[in-house]
């Protein structure tokens, strides 16, 4: 049986250009939904402070994860969204249990 699996993305963008750094988040989501192997990705905003975010991505195994990871590590498929983090983003991966 293959099992899903959950991330967690948590990230906080620079304030500086808001418009900008949305405008990042768009283009990598698009690329990020695009990917073989992805099956949602839904993005929450704090209530409170607007350039906090957590991306809630649904992938159909943890090797499809990997390989998105691994191609977000080429030149081809690094994002720009980057240059646009406040601080460095905490990842959280879950696997469905079958319980």
């Amino acid at each position: 049986m293959t099992m899903t699996q959950t991330v967690f993305f948590e990230f906080q963008l620079k304030s500086d250009d808001l418009d900008a750094a949305r405008a990042a988040v768009h283009t990598t989501l698009e690329q990020t939904r695009a990917f073989e192997g992805s099956i949602n990705v839904d993005v929450l905003v704090d209530d409170e402070d607007p350039t906090r975010m957590i991306a809630v991505e649904l992938w159909e195994t943890a090797d499809a994860h990997t390989a998105y990871l691994a191609w977000r590590g080429t030149p081809e498929g690094a994002a720009t969204l980057g240059a646009m983090l406040a601080a460095r983003p905490t990842t959280r991966t879950f696997t469905t249990a079958d319980l």
